[in-house]
């Protein structure tokens, strides 16, 4: 696929640029050197290579999902600067 000057006038019409000749001229020369770059990636032998998500592989951190004792509500209650029902009490954001 070959870009030309008239591919890069429209668009730079579309996105409301004004290139000068030389700018289309440069622009062209530009990507067609970027596709001709792909292109040559494209002819590499990739049937063994997995595809990846990610470059580093990944994995999470599990641990066993124990019930543990939690703080007692009178504990809370101290701490709490307002409690009430059962629940901590805070000041109203959203009205």
């Amino acid at each position: 696929m070959k870009i030309n000057e008239n591919d890069i006038q429209k668009v730079a019409k579309l996105a409301r640029l004004e290139l000068s000749s030389g700018e289309r001229e440069e622009f062209s020369r530009q990507l067609n050197d970027i596709i001709e770059y792909v292109e040559k990636i494209n002819e590499l032998d990739t049937s063994g290579v997995k595809p990846a998500d990610h470059i580093v592989e990944l994995s999470n951190v599990f641990r066993e999902d124990v019930v543990q004792k939690s703080i007692d509500t009178s504990e809370i209650e101290k701490m709490a600067p307002a409690f009430k029902n059962g629940h901590i009490v805070v000041p109203r954001i959203i009205e």
